[in-house]
């Protein structure tokens, strides 16, 4: 059980920023109570954490996702479709059909997810090979579709980035944005895709846990932990997306290669 106002808060900050960062919200949850030596806070908080980051993305992209929504339901009517020049009605279908990867993934692997994953040398790893494979696919992609160029084939290979996402340190975010890159979008069109994917993958994954929502953690620390989160999603997307209109993906990088040896440095004098 977390003791303080400082562990909610700081962690509530690393799912925030980790969620929508291409750095891994799920590496840094394990890696930051594992370096500090901190009390494992339960699933319960860990569903406030998810609730934080969708609050997140739906305060950002509400007028989008009010159109997403507002599309997908007269694409089911005949007199209102129009699949081909609506792109809101469009991007409705392609994100329901991008989550189904990670969904069917994530629910195979879920007790992997829980124990074999959470190992510090593996997640070193793959926070590794994945910097490599973002700046290779940074550096090479095309960078020229917008989002509206986007089609169905786009759609399943960015949901089968996301199912890789199951292993932390691949980072849900930088699978799904790398893929974007590898298909010739732009940064910033790859990081919105990604962004608006996110609302249906956090909000299974909550829903998953919600029953464990009273298990592990106090009032305060849900409360600390769902409101940290909340905010530092809403500004890391906001600044990203600022931040990828005019830079590479460089420093994000760098950082995964200095936590994973950070991690491997620890494991070797610990």
């Amino acid at each position: 059980m977390l003791h303080n106002v400082i562990h909610p808060l700081v962690l509530g900050m690393v799912q925030g920023l980790g969620e929508f960062l291409p750095i891994s919200s799920s590496a840094h949850l394990i890696i930051a109570p594992w370096l500090f030596k901190w009390d494992d806070p339960g699933l319960g908080f860990d569903v406030a954490l998810h609730w934080g980051t969708l609050l997140a993305v739906l305060v950002y992209f509400r007028n989008d996702i009010w159109l997403i929504a507002r599309g997908f339901w007269h694409s089911l009517f005949s007199s209102t479709r129009d699949l081909k020049n609506n792109i809101y009605q469009k991007l409705a279908w392609l994100l329901l059909l991008a989550s189904i990867p990670g969904a069917i993934i994530g629910k195979l692997l879920e007790q992997k997810a829980e124990t074999v994953f959470r190992n510090p040398l593996l997640i070193a790893i793959t926070l590794s090979v994945f910097a490599l494979i973002i700046f290779v696919v940074d550096r090479l992609g095309k960078k020229a579709k917008n989002l509206d160029r986007i089609t169905w084939l786009d759609a399943v290979w960015v949901g089968l980035s996301q199912a890789l996402a199951i292993i932390p340190g691949v980072s849900r975010s930088g699978s799904t944005m790398g893929m974007g890159l590898f298909l010739g979008f732009k940064r910033e069109d790859a990081a919105r895709f990604s962004f608006l994917m996110s609302v249906p993958i956090i909000f299974g994954a909550g829903l998953l846990k919600v029953k464990e929502f009273h298990t592990g953690a106090t009032t305060q620390d849900l409360v600390i932990g769902f409101v940290s989160a909340a905010v530092f999603g809403f500004l890391s997307i906001k600044y990203l997306l600022k931040y990828l209109a005019r830079h590479d993906f460089k420093i994000f990088v760098w950082y995964r290669l200095l936590l994973a040896a950070l991690i491997v440095a620890v494991l070797y004098f610990r």
